[in-house]
């Protein structure tokens, strides 16, 4: 099942979101002071690729400078879009699931250094 989910992901959104993750992650790194942003990125391109089957765990503590940086100048806007995106998607039933996807995207985009995906 979660192979299919993965595939409509995919097709509606998915591949095109995690494209421009791992873009902007190439640009960050470019630049030394850039580069740990960047492997973050990716490792959000990663989620969003597949997120049905995977898991996320935040250990804000590990890195808590680079998680405050990252949350004041990126994370509390993708955590916004994601969680917005995921309020539309609770609309209908079928959403549900990818609504649910949404939410952990956001958790990810807050505190992503330190994160672990399963």
């Amino acid at each position: 099942m979660r192979t299919l989910l993965n595939i409509i992901w995919i097709i509606f959104g998915g591949l095109v979101s995690a494209i421009m993750y791992f873009i902007a992650g190439l640009i960050f790194c470019i630049t030394i002071i850039g580069i740990p942003f960047g492997l973050q990125l990716f490792k959000l391109a990663r989620l969003v690729l597949t997120p049905f089957g995977s898991s996320v765990e935040t250990n804000f503590f590990e890195h808590p400078i680079l998680n405050i940086i990252w949350l004041i100048f990126f994370g509390w806007y993708h955590a916004l879009l994601h969680l917005v995106t995921g309020s539309l998607f609770f609309v209908t039933i079928i959403g549900i699931p990818f609504a649910l996807q949404r939410f952990k995207l956001a958790i990810l985009t807050l505190f992503p250094f330190g994160a672990k995906i399963e």
